[in-house]
């Protein structure tokens, strides 16, 4: 299920100063960093793909060919965790480009360490802040689909303003995509898919694709998490839900 996270409230990642035009800006953040240690596999990873698979905030926007050298389709990711079924992703559709955004360094290592082990080289990945990613790195209108697998549900009630999945980024992520793509979203939390389904049903520019009602079945191209695979024995939901972007 959703991997825990340290919920300080004192801690001072939470709340972020960011300069724009000169005034700093007081924004909550959606994530906890919790870095750890890294081990020395994670590391050795870093030193070793990085240079070819890391991509760099500080470099602003990018050229997916240049990037990939070529035109394939591109599927970003955030908050990818550890990066296990995001490599599984990459490697199942070498059709496919790949991005990965995730905050904490070790899941970033491990992600490239498994991409080595597999041999994937359609993967890239930012090891930053994605609401940052989004707006300095993404060109505009060139994802296929754009995906938000088990984010931190923030559930208590006055934790809720801290998920990620908020009216604004829902148009963050609108802008990112080309027409008729893809929103995935994916939480083991009922009351944080409520909350997903009553911001994207009025998010303009979007079309929910569930046939029936607002979820749809597990698509056989998201991998099951190991979290996942517990909740289903424990039998505790996943909620999937796909919007197409229609204008």
């Amino acid at each position: 299920m959703t991997d825990p996270k340290s919920t300080n409230e004192n801690s001072s990642d939470i709340i972020a100063q960011k300069k724009k035009d000169g005034i700093y800006i007081r924004t909550v953040k959606s994530f906890v960093k919790r870095e750890g240690r890294l081990t020395k596999g994670q590391q050795a990873a870093l030193d070793q793909y990085g240079p070819t698979m890391g991509l760099e905030h500080e470099n602003g926007l990018i050229d997916f060919v240049e990037v990939f050298g070529n035109t394939n389709p591109v599927v970003a990711e955030i908050g990818f965790g550890m990066g296990k079924s995001l490599v599984e992703m990459a490697k199942a559709a070498p059709e496919k480009n790949f991005i990965g955004i995730e905050v904490h360094t070790p899941g970033v290592g491990a992600c490239l360490a498994y991409a080595g082990e597999l041999g994937v080289t359609n993967l890239r990945v930012y090891c930053h802040d994605a609401i940052e990613v989004l707006a300095d790195c993404i060109p505009k209108n060139s994802l296929s689909c754009m995906q938000l697998f088990f984010p931190d549900p923030w559930h208590k009630e006055r934790h809720k303003k801290r998920r990620i999945l908020q009216p604004l980024f829902a148009q963050n992520i609108r802008a990112s995509l080309t027409i008729d793509g893809i929103f995935h979203m994916a939480t083991d939390w009922e009351n944080y898919a409520e909350h997903m389904v009553e911001v994207m049903n009025d998010a303009q520019g979007y079309e929910n694709i569930a046939a029936d009602g607002d979820f749809i079945e597990r698509p056989e191209h998201r991998p099951l998490t190991k979290f996942e695979a517990r909740g289903h024995r424990l039998g505790h939901g996943v909620w999937d839900m796909m919007y197409k972007k229609v204008k």
